[in-house]
């Protein structure tokens, strides 16, 4: 063997070890990966199976086409206030129950958990406006409450602007807390990646980002318990079909909502973030659908998005307060 053709040997030879050493990384890589993914879905199925023995049921379930819907009551007063949840609100009766605790000594306060929603069953029926706002009602009728304030969080604003409109007879007045309006700029037909957010739920990734995120309760006035509760309800709704269901159908809610206006002479109050930068012009926005309403009125606080969370107390006086005023 010429002294050439041993160099290209020698060659041939190093390029083929560095080659076996690549793949080899690689294939650990693989593993590796493979192995931490099995570890993370295993994780969430024992979590999950664990948790779900954990849930600690409040309310009452109701029964609404064919399925239970969960209803949490509390106070005797003589008037009623039902509370709706803005979208993606895990466990809407935990949820306000700060704010429920600061008005059921005067008030009877119905917070109602649509279905894919707190205790409720999931439904395969779409999460259009018209279902969402059918099903309630025909938990309120169950109930037998036929005369009612509807107080609304976030997107409850466009179900709530549907829901009045619907049943004029019923509802009394309409208060939001920081409520969306069919006319905000941010809302666009750009399709949600639903298939990748159901990939992160039934993967357990989902749990293990929820797990090395910032705690959003922390500071809050919430009791240790009812965080507790939150967070495993939480695992067990987020991003569950029926919610993904209604992220697909956002778009096309607030279009349908989008020249729908409260009536003239129902009672509007409307609590507003005072420091939103995510929406263009949204304390204008609450102005503009307060400007025709006879005892229309936006108040704006400082805070996050759930505003309920921090200014309970100031929500519940300044409710009681606008609603003596207009008597």
């Amino acid at each position: 063997m010429t002294q050439p053709e041993e160099k290209k040997t020698r060659n041939r030879s190093k390029i083929k070890k560095v080659r076996n050493i690549l793949l080899k990384i690689i294939g650990a890589i693989v593993i590796a990966i493979v192995l931490f993914l099995g570890i993370v879905y295993i994780t969430n199925v024992i979590s999950s199976n664990s948790e779900a023995k954990r849930i600690e049921s409040y309310g009452q379930h109701v029964s609404v086409d064919g399925k239970n819907m969960n209803v949490l009551i509390q106070g005797e007063g003589k008037e009623t206030i039902v509370l709706l949840p803005g979208y993606g609100t895990a466990t809407p009766a935990l949820d306000f129950k700060l704010l429920i605790d600061e008005l059921s000594p005067f008030y009877k306060v119905v917070a109602v958990e649509p279905f894919g929603y707190g205790l409720s069953d999931e439904t395969e029926k779409e999460r259009t406006a018209e279902n969402i706002v059918s099903e309630v009602h025909e938990a309120l009728q169950q109930l037998n409450i036929n005369r009612y304030m509807l107080m609304g969080h976030s997107i409850a604003g466009i179900y709530g602007v549907d829901y009045v409109n619907k049943y004029p007879d019923e509802v009394t007045a309409f208060i939001g807390i920081d409520s969306s309006v069919p006319t905000q700029p941010s809302i666009t037909d750009a399709k949600f990646p639903l298939k990748t957010f159901a990939l992160l739920r039934n993967s357990g990734l989902l749990r293990l980002m929820m797990k090395v995120s910032a705690d959003p309760y922390d500071g809050l006035a919430f009791d240790d318990q009812t965080v507790e509760q939150m967070k495993i309800i939480s695992n067990k709704n987020m991003y569950n079909p029926t919610t993904l269901n209604e992220m697909d159908h956002i778009y096309s809610n607030f279009k349908g909502a989008h020249d729908l206006t409260f009536p003239k002479n129902l009672p509007l109050l409307l609590f507003v973030q005072a420091n939103n930068e995510g929406v263009e012009g949204w304390i204008p926005l609450h102005e503009e659908q307060i400007k025709d309403s006879v005892h229309g009125k936006v108040i704006t606080m400082d805070g996050s998005h759930y505003l309920h969370h921090t200014q309970f107390k100031e929500i519940a006086e300044n409710f009681r307060a606008y609603m003596e005023g207009i008597k």
